[in-house]
């Protein structure tokens, strides 16, 4: 077992021991990925305030996420191609999700199925939604989240029209990979991800493949799902498929103060302040410079959650003190998964947690409810630079 200190050291071993095509994925963003750097680099620009003399002992991460209970405020969130990481990805971050006591959200754009998930695990997961045209479809697998018990739909409202990234056209994305020469010179050298892949029958889109009309193999896939994304989902469209749903509702994607007050008077359980990882509108501001001015706008009315740029425990610390409920992670437990299976998930939880722990003491606190402003030096004009 290598010695994992901080996620870096795991998305160096990811990087080592997954396809090239899939780590890109991972590990990428929409044209110039201006957006996807800043998601980061922003929290860099954050500082921490130091206390000192103060009582540290009896501290708690512990919290909920819309009313279930978590041991920390971070949730794993929905990664399409999961199971492409890892063999049967998508069920071993939830086994590793569900020991640690955290959510584990499901995407559509799964390898494993809603089915598989729920069969190898013993808690409810969410699950994540892209809209489809197909309302066939589009009942059936909401129908199909029923039956599995999933505890929240979390309905993803930036990806209407894909951002185009670069690196997955040039490799080639496709699952499972397509055998070209690049791909098989590729594949050699990464031995353990291949015995893992042989060993399972999960390698096709689970959610997809066998439940849509005229879908039967991946070569129908690319063209249906690139068909099918619903780009008149609106307001009204949505409390449809909030009516179909009938349980705790989370809006993904919001990046607007405005957007933000809309899904406050919607009455949706939460908002997720994200911009897809920086793999959709790429020059939009990061969502950590974001997420003050949405929970300024929206006030308590809502639980706002956020997502994109979160690498460390301080980052969770960082985007709690400047008013999120909770925090969701994608590329900080991917690169646990592609490095060790779930091991590496579970260990990546563990760093995060270890980091959140500490650096809440250095700061003075003992409870992550009690974090704010007050634990932060923001540099001058991070709030108004862009007058957001």
């Amino acid at each position: 077992m290598p010695v994992i200190t901080c996620i870096e050291d795991l998305k160096r071993l990811h990087k080592a021991r997954t396809p090239k095509m899939f780590y890109d994925y991972a590990e990428s963003g929409s044209y110039t990925e201006q957006t996807f750097h800043e998601n980061t680099t922003d929290f860099a620009k954050i500082k921490l305030r130091q206390k000192v003399a103060v009582d540290m002992s009896n501290r708690s991460t512990a919290t909920d996420i819309i009313g279930f209970p978590a041991t920390m405020p971070v949730a794993l969130a929905p990664v399409g191609l999961t199971g492409m990481q890892h063999a049967d990805g998508e069920i071993l971050a939830a086994r590793a999700a569900e020991k640690f006591g955290v959510p584990f959200c499901l995407s559509t754009m799964s390898i494993c199925s809603i089915e598989d998930v729920a069969e190898n695990t013993t808690k409810p997961f969410m699950f994540q939604l892209y809209v489809m045209k197909d309302q066939e479809f589009l009942a059936s697998i909401i129908e199909r989240a029923k039956q599995a018990n999933c505890s929240a739909l979390v309905l993803t409202l930036d990806l209407q029209i894909l951002g185009q990234r670069h690196k997955d056209m040039k490799n080639g994305l496709s699952a499972p990979p397509k055998f070209t020469l690049p791909t098989l010179l590729d594949l050699a050298t990464r031995w353990r991800w291949g015995i893992g892949m042989m060993q399972t029958k999960r390698r096709h889109f689970g959610n997809i493949v066998g439940h849509a009309k005229g879908v039967g193999d991946t070569s129908s896939l690319s063209s249906w799902t690139a068909e099918q994304f619903d780009e008149r989902l609106d307001w009204d469209k949505i409390a449809k498929i909030r009516d179909m749903w009938g349980g705790k509702l989370i809006l993904k994607g919001i990046l607007d103060p405005d957007d933000a007050r809309i899904a406050a008077d919607f009455g949706a359980d939460a908002i997720i302040v994200s911009n897809h990882g920086g793999r959709q509108l790429d020059g939009a501001l990061s969502s950590i410079r974001m997420l003050p001015h949405i929970v300024e706008a929206v006030g308590d009315r809502i639980e706002v959650q956020m997502d994109s740029g979160i690498r460390s425990g301080q980052d969770v610390l960082k985007a709690l003190a400047l008013g999120a409920h909770s925090t969701w992670i994608g590329r900080a437990f991917i690169h646990g998964l592609g490095a060790m299976g779930e091991v590496g998930v579970t260990r990546a939880l563990e760093v995060i947690h270890k980091e959140l722990d500490t650096t809440m003491a250095l700061c003075g606190e003992r409870n992550v409810k009690d974090l704010g402003r007050q634990n932060l030096l923001l540099p001058e004009g991070f709030l108004t630079e862009y007058g957001a």
